[in-house]
């Protein structure tokens, strides 16, 4: 079956990777000549999308070009210590943190190498079924015909609205996230744990990688703001504004603010609690277009990736495409909307219980 995957992202690329492995032949159309959205953020793929990944075996590229923070502390706005976890990594993958532009490469590389087609600089801007399949039209004036469509396009899916053009927008959080990397000496180390703080008006977190660098981040309550003024800021005016958040406190989230030169990146953070239809017969939605979460539980990448792998295994087993989607949705909804519900709400609950220790046997035979 020739799978068209729109998105060339983390559940695009792992979704065509976990495909070929099933025996498909999926080729990935990413919008972007290179890179992506949100390139200049970091993340922390957790054990559960650890786990998506050593199911297809594409696992040690991540963990060769990441590092492994082994757990978080947290700060009160006094700056004293208040609390002290170590992730539980019994029987479990740790979990590794990158840049989103280094996981872009590693994976889509990978996928490449596996042979995956991958064509840049294809933005999906409609798709319609016929006799032949799906045929999927993108900006550039090109059209790509194949059996079934996968929307793996992101917060804004452009296939989320082809297949329900009633479904909702996303919900702005009431967040501004902003993210910095600085080698500056002098500042406070780190290293391998996330220290997170709770300032007077906003929260900051910071790690140090192994070579020495802060990798700082900042959660901004903010009005919303037009797409277009929010992607006009520069770096130094998302360091202006999230140095301002924590100007009055007595902590080093201004120091290293200050200290950080050229790379800083923000924007408005958003989720999908709900979306109401994920399939039609040749559609079908992965990752943040069918289910963002706020980045307070940290796990948007890693249910991506569960998505990635489980929607390959419906593919596989199910004897045609519409049956495959209802079963893929019918063991994701329930996890992924309690995901999206528990991190808006800022409590997870009982990560290994129900998160962390989610285990994906590509072996297992899915049944409708």
């Amino acid at each position: 079956m020739r799978v068209l995957v729109a998105g060339g992202g983390i559940s695009g690329t792992v979704t065509a990777m976990a495909l070929k492995l099933a025996g498909h032949e999926p080729v990935v159309y990413e919008a972007y000549p290179a890179g992506g959205d949100d390139i200049g953020a970091f993340l922390t793929i957790m054990h559960n999308g650890m786990d998506a990944l050593r199911a297809i075996g594409a696992h040690q590229p991540v963990i060769d070009a990441s590092f492994a923070p082994y757990g978080v502390e947290l700060v009160a706005p006094t700056g004293e210590t208040v609390g002290r976890r170590e992730f539980d990594t019994e029987g479990l993958d740790g979990p590794r943190t990158l840049t989103r532009a280094t996981l872009y490469r590693v994976l889509q590389d990978e996928a490449v190498r596996r042979g995956v087609p991958l064509e840049r600089g294809k933005r999906l801007v409609s798709a319609a079924a016929g006799a032949g399949g799906i045929t999927a039209e993108f900006a550039d004036g090109t059209a790509a015909t194949g059996d079934v469509l996968v929307g793996a396009d992101g917060l804004r899916s452009a296939v989320r609205r082809l297949i329900d053009p009633a479904a909702a927008e996303p919900r702005y959080t009431g967040l501004t996230v902003v993210y910095g990397y600085t080698r500056a000496g002098g500042l406070p180390a780190a290293p391998g744990i996330y220290r997170m703080i709770r300032g007077g008006k906003a929260a900051f977190g910071f790690t140090t990688d192994p070579d020495g660098a802060t990798f700082w981040f900042a959660r901004i309550p903010d009005a919303e703001r037009p797409r277009e003024a929010v992607a006009a800021v520069t770096a130094e005016g998302w360091r202006e504004f999230a140095g301002a958040a924590f100007a009055e406190d007595p902590l080093p989230c201004k120091d290293i603010i200050a200290a950080t030169d050229g790379e800083v990146f923000g924007g408005h953070s958003y989720d999908v609690p709900e979306t109401r239809v994920w399939s039609t017969p040749e559609m079908v939605l992965v990752g943040d277009a069918a289910h963002a979460a706020s980045p307070a539980a940290g796990q948007g990448a890693s249910m991506a990736l569960e998505d990635s792998v489980i929607l390959a295994q419906c593919l596989r087993d199910l004897p045609d495409p519409a049956s495959a989607f209802a079963a893929y949705e019918g063991l994701r909804r329930e996890r992924v909307e309690k995901l999206v519900k528990a991190s808006a709400g800022g409590d997870v609950g009982d990560e290994r219980g129900w998160l962390y220790s989610h285990h994906i046997d590509w072996a297992a035979k899915i049944t409708a």
